[in-house]
């Protein structure tokens, strides 16, 4: 009898490893979109470090990832089991924090120009930014902690509605594999991503000729894939935020499917027009959003500010 037992026990435990693996193939396919923008928002945050700093500052933004979903599986479990009704909410607030710094970015580039030319001067040289700051540093590592802490909810709540019909033990296992499975990716692509001119000043000094070649094209490359990914970064903030905000918003939601019917039905070229309708519906949606949001919180500030500047009677 102890023997059966712990037969049937072990054939459970195989039974629920194996229905882990099977929904985390599939809630990773569902947070692929979302990981690809968490890539995209690091790399773009992390860039401008200085060379000796930039995998301390990866790593530090890392642990603060982990801590990050350390606080959301739990979280979201038990959301999920005794608030269900609260997770659109915290998702639409952290949809539209993610379009207010989209804006707030936007905003600080077209004020402040001279800024983002000095900034682009410095990566297409592959020089450091010597003048940085500790305190720099670590605001650079609070606002990419931040972001994050935005995505990864949206990644754990995405991969539990996959597996919200499966018993506690399957969720339980499945967001923690797709919790630590997208940390170290996401973290060891964005280390890699920052430290590619460095890898191909390397490759560059080497003695085979087809080294050489390749390190010099990596190191050409390096600028420009930064600047890329300072533009995905920042529009990644809008499609997700205003994605977020979109699947909130009911009316909003229907108009975007409406509109995406409406252009599929042109001929020849309507099907393929319609894939672009939903991304652009999320993004000038949050973009709207993120306008709104800054606005409401440069009022708060100038009455605030007036508020203090009042004389005590």
């Amino acid at each position: 009898m102890p023997g059966g037992s712990l037969l049937l026990l072990l054939d459970d435990i195989a039974s629920t490893l194996d229905d882990i693996s099977v929904m985390t193939k599939v809630a990773a396919k569902k947070t692929a979109g979302v990981v690809g923008d968490d890539l995209a928002l690091n790399a773009q945050q992390l860039t401008g470090l200085r060379t000796d700093r930039e995998l301390s500052v990866v790593w530090a933004v890392a642990k603060g990832s982990a801590i990050n979903k350390v606080i959301l599986v739990p979280s979201a479990l038990a959301i999920s089991a005794f608030l269900p009704w609260l997770v659109i909410p915290l998702l639409m607030i952290g949809g539209a924090f993610l379009c207010f710094e989209g804006v707030e970015k936007l905003v600080h580039k077209l004020l402040h120009p001279e800024e983002n030319h000095d900034a682009a001067e410095t990566t297409a040289h592959g020089t450091a930014a010597a003048d940085a700051t500790p305190d720099d540093e670590r605001e650079k590592i609070r606002g990419a902690v931040r972001t994050d802490f935005i995505l990864s909810a949206e990644i754990i709540v995405i991969a539990l509605g996959a597996v919200a019909a499966k018993p506690f033990p399957t969720q339980l296992g499945v967001l923690t594999t797709v919790a630590v499975l997208m940390t170290v990716g996401v973290y060891g692509l964005v280390a890699g991503i920052v430290k590619l001119d460095d890898v191909g000043l390397y490759l560059s000094r080497r003695p085979a000729a087809p080294l050489r070649f390749l390190g010099r094209g990596l190191v050409g490359l390096a600028p420009y894939l930064m600047k890329f990914l300072s533009i995905a970064g920042t529009a990644a903030m809008f499609l997700v935020g205003g994605g977020i905000l979109v699947h909130g918003v009911p009316a909003v939601h229907h108009w975007v499917e409406a509109l995406e019917h409406l252009v599929a039905d042109i001929p020849t070229v309507g099907r393929a027009l319609a894939w672009f309708v939903g991304p652009v519906g999320d993004g000038v949606f949050g973009v709207l959003v993120g306008a709104a949001v800054l606005l409401l919180v440069l009022v708060f500030k100038q009455l605030a500010g007036r508020f203090r500047m009042r004389p005590a009677s």
